[in-house]
């Protein structure tokens, strides 16, 4: 998951774009970099042991018994 980190925060301090002699280099949006970590995140929190990533709770109306 750090190397996710650095490879973003890498990806944030250079060129979007760049166009040699030998041709031209894009990277993927920093947008969709940031939403590639937090599916990455979300996926490793839901694999962890003890929790279900979803949260159970019974609800009870007030005033029944």
């Amino acid at each position: 998951m750090a190397d996710l980190n650095n490879t973003i925060l890498e990806n944030a301090q250079g060129p979007a774009k760049v166009t040699g002699d030998s041709g031209s280099v894009e990277q993927h949006k920093l947008t969709e970099q940031i939403a590639a970590d937090k599916y990455l995140a979300s996926k490793t929190a839901a694999s962890q042991r003890g929790t279900l990533g979803i949260r159970l709770t019974k609800l009870s109306p007030p005033g029944t018994m």
